[in-house]
């Protein structure tokens, strides 16, 4: 049963559709809840997950630096009451951990996984074919449109060098076997474009 009631779909899905939102938008959001469906087995709370999944880029500013903790903050008022404290700030600590791409250090080793295969969700466009990962780099830029070309490049290379940097971009062997490969020739060839 989904603790998000249809209300507060059609409140998100209308953020989630502005103008601005090139690749941050609904079909960011469906790309998610698609992977949910289809690893569903291998969440503990997979409820809690589409809740964070539906919140966790609904705040999206690209001259901000706080849109996963107001996400999150958004989060915890519209399913305050509906969802008790302790899953409240499970789902709270997924969404904010999508601004690192970092696992929470969650004393519960399920919410843990949960959590790691989310944040791997979130980042499986990466691992996306080469047309559709570059037709989301494209979608980026746009986001990011007041941003020089130089600005951008620095920026944006830095993202992808950092990425390579991890001994796994992947915190999950699901997705490490299925996206890491792909990802990494992915950013290879983006970090030549930019000239980096």
């Amino acid at each position: 049963m989904s603790l998000i009631d249809d209300a507060t779909k059609a409140e998100l899905t209308a953020l989630y559709q502005a103008d601005d939102r090139h690749y941050h938008g609904i079909r960011h959001i469906e790309a998610l809840l698609g992977l949910l469906t289809e690893y569903r087995a291998q969440f503990a709370d997979a409820e809690a997950v589409e809740a964070a999944i539906w919140f966790h880029d609904a705040i999206y500013d690209s001259r901000a630096k706080d849109n996963e903790a107001q996400s999150a903050a958004l989060a915890a008022d519209r399913l305050n009451g509906r969802v008790d404290a302790a899953r409240l700030a499970g789902i709270v600590r997924m969404i904010e951990a999508t601004a690192s791409h970092e696992v929470p250090a969650f004393e519960d080793a399920a919410a843990k996984v949960d959590a790691a295969l989310l944040l791997d969700m979130d980042l499986s466009i990466l691992g996306a074919p080469a047309d559709i990962f570059d037709a989301y780099e494209d979608a980026v830029r746009r986001e990011y449109d007041w941003v020089s070309d130089t600005d951008w490049c620095a920026g944006r290379g830095a993202v992808l060098r950092n990425f390579l940097a991890r001994p796994r971009i992947f915190h999950t062997d699901i997705f490490v076997t299925r996206f890491e490969a792909e990802a990494r020739a992915n950013m290879e060839r983006s970090l030549t474009r930019l000239g980096g």
